[in-house]
């Protein structure tokens, strides 16, 4: 097929431009890497090398001058117990843009040996094409990784990006969390929500809530339709099977218009029209583009939020506490998970989920392997776990230990965090995943232009959609 001629070209590409690198290193092992920062930047041959992108929280230490010091977060978070449990290894950490990125490396002619990304997406975006993806399942299995003792939600999310194999292992989930303001709770009578509410009782909660007090507006509910659709809680997949996992872009096929996608969107459309309730961005619940903080009564935003809400220095970015704690006088956060579309289910969101990729070109498979072995066994989960962060493996220990080392969540009730089961992605074979404009259901057609919901995914799928893979065809592309 088209994409695996091309990842062979640029795997043959990366033997040609190796050695060139090798000879730009400074003599002991050690290559430079160039980068749009100048800031000096190298990988040892005996380092081995973990670069992660897409996931905030990991840029929150950098400095913004000269672009260092992407590995302070990780470091707190996982780095360091990392290497007290590989003392014999040289760990390195990248962050992307910190000061490198994909296409820096590429042109240095390193391969990280450990890549953490979202695999909802830039499987096909980045990995992809650089050719740095390969079926994991021989490795896995050779390691001994138990697939089937962690999220499969999770696992499926991976697959069904991963024509027809495995190209990563998961490694925690940024789930999507509903979040309210406890104060416009107790300043208008209302109960919190709870896990288990469905959007029609959230629903009736932001009519009440979306009100005119003297002169504070509050809004009742905010969510981000995009994402609301796109890991939507039926497992709907866009992309319709044909004869290949790696169909032509011509015989890529797209149903958005089914009767599961119109209730998705009539679920929706109903809160982005509620009077008063207008949609900006879920970052209002904070401060965003309202002028006032803390006039928000409930979101949906994911997992990451939940410490900077709280108030823990380490996932604001640098230079942002000093607002964030001032706008959080105005909110007293609680969690819980997010609505469910009908009473009784426990059904929630499919995972927003962060995956470990090994290379075929990684320099030090074994290691990196047992390394990904350790971070989705008890002890490495337990301390994703204790910064706040929802792991894909659910032991007792695992929920536990949930936020441990986050002092300000000490008050905060976070047992909807690991409530219910994520919606497992359903009907993903023999498909290819496009990067296809979702988007314009919503924001474009919907808001802009005023469409219905159902005429709204009928343009998106019947007009928007086929001219954007055209479009990516003719710039070279075939995500």
């Amino acid at each position: 097929m088209f994409k695996f001629k091309k990842a062979l070209c640029l795997m043959l590409t990366f033997s040609l431009v190796a050695p060139l690198s090798a000879m730009a290193a400074d003599g002991t092992g050690s290559v430079n890497i160039p980068n749009r920062y100048n800031t000096p930047y190298s990988v040892d041959d005996d380092e081995i090398f973990i670069f992660a992108a897409n996931y905030k929280p990991f840029e929150y230490g950098a400095d913004e001058s000269n672009h260092t010091g992407g590995d302070i977060v990780f470091n707190e978070i996982i780095g360091d117990k990392l290497r007290e449990a590989f003392p014999g290894l040289k760990i390195k950490y990248g962050t992307w843009d910190y000061p490198v990125r994909y296409e820096d490396l590429n042109a240095a002619g390193v391969v990280p040996d450990i890549i953490i990304e979202n695999p909802y997406n830039r499987i096909d975006r980045d990995l992809e094409p650089l050719g740095w993806v390969q079926d994991m399942t021989p490795m896995i299995k050779e390691s001994g990784i138990d697939l089937d003792s962690i999220n499969q939600a999770a696992v499926e999310m991976v697959k069904s990006r991963s024509d027809g194999g495995i190209y990563g292992v998961p490694l925690f989930i940024d789930d999507y969390m509903l979040y309210y303001n406890k104060k416009i709770f107790e300043k208008f009578g209302e109960k919190y929500p709870t896990p288990g509410m469905t959007y029609d009782e959230i629903f009736k909660l932001a009519k009440k809530l979306t009100r005119q007090d003297g002169l504070d507006a509050y809004k009742g509910f905010m969510q981000h339709p995009d994402n609301y659709m796109q890991y939507n809680q039926l497992g709907l997949y866009p992309f319709q099977p044909t004869e290949s996992e790696e169909p032509t872009p011509e015989d890529v096929k797209v149903d958005i218009t089914s009767p599961g996608w119109n209730q998705l969107g009539e679920n929706i459309d109903r809160f982005l029209w509620l009077p008063r309730n207008g949609f900006t961005t879920v970052t209002d619940f904070l401060k965003g583009d309202m002028s006032r903080p803390g006039h928000v009564a409930m979101v949906v935003d994911s997992l990451q939020k939940l410490p900077a809400y709280v108030g823990d220095d380490l996932f604001i970015k640098d230079g942002d506490e000093a607002k964030y704690h001032e706008w959080l006088k105005s909110v007293d956060v609680g969690v819980t998970s997010v609505p469910v579309l009908k009473k009784n289910s426990e059904t929630t969101y499919q995972p927003n989920t962060m995956a470990a990729f090994i290379p075929p070109q990684a320099r030090h498979k074994e290691e990196a392997l047992q390394i990904v072995k350790w971070l989705v066994s008890e002890e490495g989960q337990v301390e994703l776990s204790r910064h706040a962060i929802k792991g894909v493996l659910e032991t007792p220990a695992v929920v536990d230990s949930f936020g441990k080392d986050v002092p300000e969540l000490a008050n905060v009730d976070t047992s909807g965090v690991y409530w219910g089961s994520n919606a497992v992605v359903q009907n993903y074979q023999n498909t290819e995943y496009w990067d296809i404009p979702l988007y314009s259901v919503f924001r474009q057609h919907v808001l802009k232009d005023a469409m219905t919901v159902k005429a709204a995914l009928t343009v998106t799928e019947t007009e928007d959609i086929p001219a954007y893979i055209k479009s990516q065809v003719s710039a070279g592309k075939d995500w």
